[in-house]
């Protein structure tokens, strides 16, 4: 935790991909393709104020999944303030970042109660109505085993496409490969079993804006987006919450809601 908070300090290495400032609004997925109406039916767009903050994943008719530091900020003693629910919204069933679908106010925030220093970055939304199912709104099944070294992993987003860049107002994809517990350490210095890496080449991976939405496979979500190390799009990994590793505290969570 030291090396990691003298990193934050002298370079900002490795950085929360929440969306920026909204004058600074920007982005999608870096190295991302357009998705395709239904193809990702699960993803909603966090909103704040009208503006969109980050993604999140559709769990339950009322439950949305989202990363912690999306709902949260440090208060001057440094404490985490949860961000007032009457501030935020989710658009869902919609690929266009501005329009269609359907907007629909959060009525309360759960953050996991451990999250900090990048670590349990987990929250729940419960929305003021339920959602309509339909081939472009669905629920997403939590991971059920632990991701496999090596595979696949599909993420899905509005952020940045490079830093500092354009936004899209088409919801982007891309594909990246999980990382060990032992190769996510080397590259992240935390020692915990918590987060999933996910590894890319050059020019891809996720980016500011793509905070709190999901990574994906065999159709289950299997990370939260997270945080970046040295930029968007650079050769280090991408730093996910594990959902298999918090799924007991989703399932206890969302059942309350």
């Amino acid at each position: 935790m030291i090396m990691l908070k003298s990193l934050l300090i002298a370079s900002l290495a490795i950085s929360l991909v929440v969306a920026a400032p909204h004058n600074q609004l920007g982005g999608r997925i870096v190295g991302g393709a357009d998705a395709v109406e239904g193809q990702f039916p699960h993803q909603v767009s966090l909103r704040q104020l009208t503006s969109h903050i980050c993604g999140g994943t559709i769990i339950g008719p009322r439950v949305i999944l989202t990363a912690a530091h999306c709902v949260t900020t440090e208060a001057a003693d440094g404490s985490v303030k949860v961000t007032p629910a009457k501030q935020l919204s989710i658009r869902a069933g919609s690929t266009d970042r501005l329009s269609g679908g359907v907007v629909i106010k959060v009525s309360q925030v759960v953050v996991h109660e451990g999250y900090g220093s990048f670590l349990n970055d987990v929250a729940l939304l419960q929305l003021e109505q339920p959602l309509s199912y339909s081939a472009l709104i669905q629920a997403i099944p939590l991971a059920s085993v632990e991701t496999e070294v090596g595979s696949a992993v599909v993420i899905s987003g509005w952020g940045l496409l490079e830093t500092k860049g354009s936004s899209p107002r088409q919801l982007q994809w891309n594909t990246l490969s999980s990382l060990s517990k032992q190769q996510c350490i080397s590259s992240t210095f935390m020692f915990t079993s918590s987060l999933i890496c996910l590894a890319h080449t050059a020019g891809n991976g996720a980016c500011n804006g793509d905070s709190g939405g999901p990574a994906i496979q065999n159709g289950e979500i299997v990370g939260i987006a997270g945080f970046v190390i040295d930029g968007c799009g650079s050769t280090n990994p991408d730093g996910y919450a594990k959902v298999f590793y918090h799924r007991d505290w989703i399932l206890t969570n969302a059942a309350k809601l």
